[in-house]
């Protein structure tokens, strides 16, 4: 095998970096959980065109050739559109599970990438103090959950739990009183703030919640009691 000359190495090592840049540099389509998304890709090809995800190609989505389109469900392309040279990928119902890169191809070669995101949740909360905050995780990956006080009564900010599956790592003040449905028990005005839900793989906000506990008993800052949490 012959090795290339330091000139050509570094043409193809430009070639790549540049290739890699334009990717990364691409818009991605940012749509509202199960809104509809349309991903696009404006290519003339006379052959057959296919969608699918990145990292799974022999998994086609849509596809369309010079006398009809083939999709599975919740995947459109058009027929019309696509003799026109508008080759869009629609997606009729986009929740997180569609989060992806995903790549078109004109007779097996690439001619498009894009990459869906889900614009994040946001939710308020209010609850009285001694009942339980339930969040809801959305997505079954790995979570991080991350906690910024909005009182100088709170714990400290930063990540208190990593949820894996039925896989449940919290800090110390939050152990005791945390499940695998990350259901934080017995709730103090202390622990009013904004809880924030991650993809850990994807390193995206899921769900923001914007909590607010009421005083049961008009004392607006009682101490966190864990011990009184495990018990239920």
């Amino acid at each position: 095998m012959q090795s290339c000359s330091s000139a050509l190495c570094i043409l193809i090592l430009l070639i790549s970096t540049f290739t890699t840049e334009i990717l990364s540099a691409v818009a991605p389509v940012k749509v509202n959980l199960h809104d509809s998304a349309t991903l696009p890709c404006s290519e003339r090809c006379s052959g057959l065109v296919r969608w699918s995800v990145f990292h799974k190609p022999t998994d086609v989505l849509a596809e369309c050739d010079q006398t009809s389109c083939r999709s599975k469900e919740g995947y459109q392309m058009i027929h019309d559109q696509y003799l026109k040279g508008n080759l869009s990928l629609t997606i009729t119902d986009a929740d997180f599970s569609k989060r992806d890169w995903y790549t078109c191809q004109c007779d097996d070669k690439d001619i498009c990438d894009v990459r869906l995101q889900i614009e994040p949740l946001s939710t308020s909360v209010r609850i009285k103090a001694g009942e339980s905050l339930v969040l809801d995780l959305d997505i079954p990956e790995e979570v991080e959950v991350y906690y910024k006080s909005t009182g100088a009564a709170g714990p400290s900010s930063g990540q208190i739990c990593t949820v894996d599956g039925r896989s449940l790592q919290c800090k110390p003040e939050y152990k005791q009183r945390a499940s695998t449905l990350l259901q934080l028990r017995a709730v103090t005005p202390s622990d009013s703030g904004v809880y924030t839900v991650m993809d850990k793989r994807n390193e995206k906000v899921i769900h923001i919640y914007t909590v607010t506990v009421e005083s049961a008993g008009g004392d607006d800052h009682p101490d966190l009691d864990t011990d009184k949490g495990a018990a239920v």
